[in-house]
């Protein structure tokens, strides 16, 4: 009679091999498939981590309209998602008309109408060259005739006063570039603007089309991405702890670093670009008399947003503008107050804001910042500081499971060495003497 237990024995063995075998393909599959899945997903990265932010940002919103709105979450989430469309559309909106009741009456130099303001010097804005160029491009653009052919007298009368307007170009190149306009810079130029138009100008509208869709498909995720968080964002949550190995008081942490970072991050922002273009526009209303001050003023905001490039764009530009008006004083003093004080508050509020609001260090939050920006770009202001403070709970989650593991003996991490015990007195009679080498 056999024994059963013996052929169990023996294939237990063989059926542990395919186990561990097709856990590999698993493990594979898995890969394969979520490299697969970021390459679809790479261009939405960042519509939806703004979306992210934006919904944490503006729960309490979400909330309130919950309490005031009871039913279904589609509806508040709706409300809300108007509402952070609105806060940035509106401000666009009235941005831009302001922007051109101060442009027009430059735009009125510029084309020679009757309602330009006679304060403004057209010389000194390249009003001038802008509009004699701009009269003359079609004409300056077609060949000209022969004077050997029978076409160049009948034309003389013409070209006297082509000439005359000709003439004017010259003296306004002259006015605005400092040096006469010769034949050859005069050919030079137009072949320049004839390649433009002709080579550069198709390239350049595929281009800007190109930009402009992906940036519409972007705010188009973005926005969608923020209803369905708000109306599922819990759902979602909780799915995605189910399947992470991570404990979920561990993951329900990092979620809340997640929401403090990220708050303290946009009102950092957002708040030291408000103050710079304030203390721009205080700069602009004493160093120019007459000028687009909001508007200026209003850029300067939107780009301080902008790492690297910040409000030094804005008022760096308009201290060269002064100084090549002539207006020397007022430039070197808006440079000097621009470096001393506009550019200088962003490194003060941002780490201040973010010690106070996610406990980073203010050295450690200002080199988060520059240091993300510096690898990945203008989200890095988000993922920088965001980086630095999961690494801070990752380390104390660590911390707190190797305590653990040392309470129950398995570990210890208070040191390597063993601690020593004390030396027992020897004996007398047991005490031997020590050899001699």
């Amino acid at each position: 009679m056999t024994n059963p237990s013996k052929p169990a024995k023996e294939t237990a063995a063989p059926r542990a091999i395919p186990r561990v075998v097709s856990l590999i393909a698993l493990v594979g599959v898995l890969v394969l498939t979520a490299v697969l899945f970021f390459q679809v997903m790479a261009l939405f990265v960042v519509p939806l981590f703004l979306a992210a932010v934006l919904v944490v940002v503006f729960e309490p919103l979400f909330k309130w309209f919950v309490h005031k709105l009871p039913g279904k979450k589609a509806l508040p989430a709706f409300c809300t998602t108007a509402v952070i469309l609105l806060a940035v559309l509106v401000p666009c909106v009235l941005f831009g008309l302001q922007a051109y009741a101060e442009i027009a009456p430059l735009t009125a130099v510029s084309s020679g109408e009757p309602g330009a303001d006679p304060r403004i010097d057209p010389a000194s804005r390249l009003g001038v060259f802008g509009q004699l160029w701009n009269a003359d491009f079609d004409k300056l653009c077609q060949p000209q005739p022969d004077p050997e052919s029978e076409e160049y007298n009948a034309d003389e009368a013409v070209g006297v006063v082509e000439r005359a307007r000709l003439t004017k170009i010259a003296d306004a190149y002259k006015q605005v570039v400092g040096k006469p306009l010769t034949t050859d810079e005069f050919n030079r130029l137009k072949r320049q603007a004839l390649s433009i138009a002709g080579e550069e100008g198709p390239h350049s509208l595929l281009v800007g089309l190109k930009a402009v869709g992906s940036i519409a498909l972007g705010l188009l995720v973005m926005t969608v991405s923020v209803f369905y968080f708000f109306v599922d964002g819990p759902h979602m949550v909780k799915t995605m702890m189910h399947l992470s190995p991570l404990d979920d008081a561990y993951e329900e942490e990092l979620l809340e670093q997640f929401a403090q970072v990220s708050r303290a991050v946009v009102v950092a922002t957002v708040l030291s670009a408000v103050v710079q273009g304030l203390l721009a526009g205080i700069g602009y209303y004493f160093a120019m008399d007459e000028g687009p001050i909001f508007l200026l003023t209003v850029l300067t905001m939107v780009l301080a947003m902008v790492p690297f490039v910040g409000a030094m764009a804005v008022w760096g530009f308009v201290a060269i503008v002064l100084f090549v008006q002539g207006h020397t004083g007022a430039a070197i003093g808006l440079a000097i107050y621009g470096a001393a004080i506009v550019s200088t508050v962003d490194n003060v509020i941002k780490p201040i804001v973010l010690h106070g609001q996610s406990k980073l260090h203010p050295l450690l939050a200002l080199l988060s910042v520059l240091g993300g920006v510096t690898a990945l770009g203008p989200i890095g202001i988000l993922v920088g500081p965001m980086l630095v403070a999961f690494l801070q709970a990752l380390l104390t989650m660590l911390r707190k499971e190797l305590e653990s593991l040392e309470e129950e003996g398995g570990l210890s991490i208070t040191s390597a060495r063993p601690e020593p015990q004390p030396a027992k007195p020897a004996a007398k009679s047991a005490a031997k003497p020590k050899k001699r080498r």
